[in-house]
């Protein structure tokens, strides 16, 4: 019975994470609204708060399923092994495709805010890491020296400049890369990046 009562939690879990999701994807974060997301999950509004506490853990879980999507967009078969600047220009690209067609998604992993106290669950912070690793990775066939924490600093860097560049142009703000010219940009980025780690190591 306990098992029959499991089943159908996990069950209501999953159409609530799918709900949310697409309605995020479809219109974005800020028109997320519990009942329409247990509308369209096929439940009571209660059974929404039987399964998370509150709309943020839902948002949560919708953030894991956004980011493995991300993950593996961004992480491509035959990539071991080649040199900096090509890697680099991979995951560049591939970051703003991703977050160019999938936006809403995308944005919503950076328009969240938790409620004042509350922290991100370990689980979730676990799952954000893949993005400094996939950095950090070939960092350390061209820095041998570096230590781990000297990889991954310069890996929130390296982030850091792909991802301002990616924003504010797909927000389409005053300072941002027209949209034409905006892949020929952050390869160009990517590369001016690597070439740099490359001169200093």
């Amino acid at each position: 019975m306990a098992g029959k009562r499991e089943a159908k939690r996990e069950d209501l879990k999953e159409r609530l994470i799918a709900a949310a999701y697409e309605l995020i994807r479809d219109h974005g974060l800020k028109s997320l609204r519990a009942r329409d997301v247990a509308e369209k999950a096929g439940c009571a509004l209660g059974g929404l708060y039987t399964v998370f506490d509150d709309l943020d853990g839902l948002i949560l879980h919708v953030h894991s399923r956004t980011l493995g999507a991300m993950d593996a967009a961004l992480r491509q078969p035959g990539l071991a092994g080649a040199d900096l600047r090509e890697t680099f220009r991979h995951l560049a690209l591939a970051y703003l495709r991703f977050a160019r067609e999938n936006y809403n998604l995308w944005s919503a992993l950076f328009e969240h805010r938790l409620p004042e106290g509350a922290r991100m669950p370990e689980w979730l912070q676990a799952e954000q890491t893949f993005l400094i690793r996939l950095i950090a990775e070939p960092l350390a066939l061209a820095l041998p020296g570096a230590s781990e924490q000297e990889l991954a600093l310069r890996a929130r860097t390296l982030f850091g400049a792909v991802h301002g560049v990616v924003s504010i142009s797909l927000e389409d703000r005053f300072t941002g890369i027209a949209a034409d010219k905006r892949e020929e940009e952050v390869a160009m980025l990517a590369d001016i990046l690597a070439s740099g780690i490359v001169r200093r190591s």
